[in-house]
């Protein structure tokens, strides 16, 4: 009897799920069948923006149905990514996360944010990362390398001053991290923005920070800074002459980066299917050249992938914080 009964349960738990797998397949070959929210929590204008309208746009093309952008920006992004997490996982809100948004500022304010960064969301793909740039004041500090710069901080410990754009910020938390890494000190200057701290490096008021292409490379090229390295683990294509940080700290891998996200429990299918679209958009030749004419490195990632990367950073910039010692403003 008793084994009629399993065989009997397990044919029927088969039959469910087989239902149910049916179901979600047809439902993800009809999708979309109305206008998908597409939501940037950034401003209008600037890289992440653009990243997502050019998605948006493909998307349109290919699956037959609008996808509109919606910018909701604040709160360090926060604003527009509660509501992707707060939207019915069905495939019709998805939006543009990022690293500050779904890792550095939760870690670094974990009281704060109505949403769990990793647990509240589906990814989809990273779309790119923008490599960050260790620069030193070019007339102050000596050093020509990063190991030469690394030996006088050792040396001279807290005797110089780096800058970022704030506490908590992913160029604050990219130095501290290379602090913990190599042994070193220095003092922190936080700033309220890029703009002022960039100047004030210029200047000579502090000596060194990791910032962002955009912002230093013109300083590096006029011979107001000079380049130790880049953030990532490959040279990046905009300042190929720049070794990576990891070449002479191992393992030191910092890459803001922006990805397409939904709502966690959206069905995998519909997961898989814009994973599949956006893969496929982001290697033409075409859209590669926009990415880079904005400084973007083109990632183009699975799902699963994106997934465990954002997992991973998250990790990271909290273990970070807690040793670090770092305290919101």
């Amino acid at each position: 009897m008793t084994a009629r009964i399993t065989r009997r349960a397990l044919a029927v738990a088969l039959a469910l799920g087989a239902a149910v797998f049916a179901s979600a397949a047809a439902h993800a070959q009809s999708y979309p069948s109305r206008a998908v929210k597409f939501i940037v929590p950034v401003p209008a204008g600037g890289a992440a923006d653009m990243m997502s309208r050019l998605i948006a746009a493909h998307l349109q093309a290919k699956l037959g149905q609008p996808f509109v952008v919606e910018n909701r920006p604040g709160a360090g992004s926060s604003l527009g990514m509660d509501v992707v997490a707060k939207a019915a996982p069905d495939g019709y809100t998805i939006g543009m996360g990022n690293i500050a948004a779904n890792a550095i500022n939760p870690a670094v304010r974990p009281a704060a944010f109505p949403y769990q960064p990793v647990k509240d969301f589906a990814a989809i793909s990273m779309v790119g990362v923008t490599p960050l740039v260790f620069v030193v004041n070019a007339e102050k500090v000596q050093a020509t390398n990063l190991a030469s710069f690394i030996t006088f901080l050792k040396a001279n410990p807290g005797k110089l001053s780096y800058g970022s754009s704030g506490v908590g910020s992913s160029l604050h938390l990219a130095m501290e991290l290379f602090l913990m890494r190599t042994g070193t000190s220095m003092i922190h200057v936080p700033y309220k923005g890029s703009a002022p701290m960039v100047a004030e490096l210029i200047g000579g008021q502090i000596e060194a920070s990791i910032d962002a292409a955009t912002t230093s490379l013109p300083q590096v090229k006029a011979g107001k800074f000079r380049a130790l390295g880049v953030s990532t683990k490959e040279r990046a294509f905009f300042a190929p002459e720049v070794p990576p940080i990891a070449d002479t700290v191992p393992g030191f891998d910092v890459s803001p980066w922006h990805g397409v996200v939904a709502p966690a429990g959206t069905p995998q299918a519909i997961v898989d299917k814009l994973s599949t679209e956006i893969q496929a958009f982001l290697r033409q030749p075409d859209t590669e050249a926009k990415l880079r004419d904005a400084g973007v490195v083109r990632v183009g990632s699975s799902a699963k992938d994106f997934q465990q990367a954002m997992q991973a950073d998250f990790d990271l910039y909290t273990k970070v914080v807690k040793d670090a010692g770092v305290k919101a403003d």
